[in-house]
């Protein structure tokens, strides 16, 4: 679990998260779901501590995880494809679940950000699998 693999894979999907997330949802799509925001329950200030902390805490259970369903295979293919579960698990699982509870944004928004978590999260595995691949020991 705190193999030099996993430490360093997650030490990549952290900057990745962190930065590859501000840059979609804080620019790139801000305006979007502004536009298709329902309710909004934003904070004026984000608190980047926190969001850095949290980023830290799912690229280490991302990289733990994916530790053990590569079972020492790595390859850009099949990281995008765990990344891109996470995102279908994430995007669309629970993004469809708190659509129809909290009603934050309208349906094209909850849409939007499903396909936009499954990229996010393609890429986020695509940096795991290639740590990986290259911190694997050459036995």
């Amino acid at each position: 679990m705190f193999s030099k693999s996993n430490l360093l894979a997650t030490l990549a999907a952290f900057f990745t998260m962190f930065l590859l997330g501000y840059g979609i949802w804080e620019f790139l799509l801000a305006e979007f779901f502004e536009a298709h925001t329902v309710k909004s329950v934003m904070n004026e200030q984000m608190n980047m501590g926190l969001i850095a902390g949290s980023n830290l805490i799912a690229a280490f259970v991302l990289s733990t995880i994916y530790g053990k369903w590569a079972r020492g295979y790595h390859s850009v293919g099949d990281g995008f494809t765990y990344g891109a579960w996470i995102g279908v698990f994430t995007g669309f699982g629970l993004g469809l679940l708190n659509y129809a509870v909290m009603g934050l944004s309208d349906l094209t928004a909850a849409l939007v950000n499903g396909v936009v978590e499954v990229i996010f999260y393609g890429i986020i595995g695509v940096v795991i699998a290639l740590v990986y691949k290259n911190t694997a020991s050459k036995a």
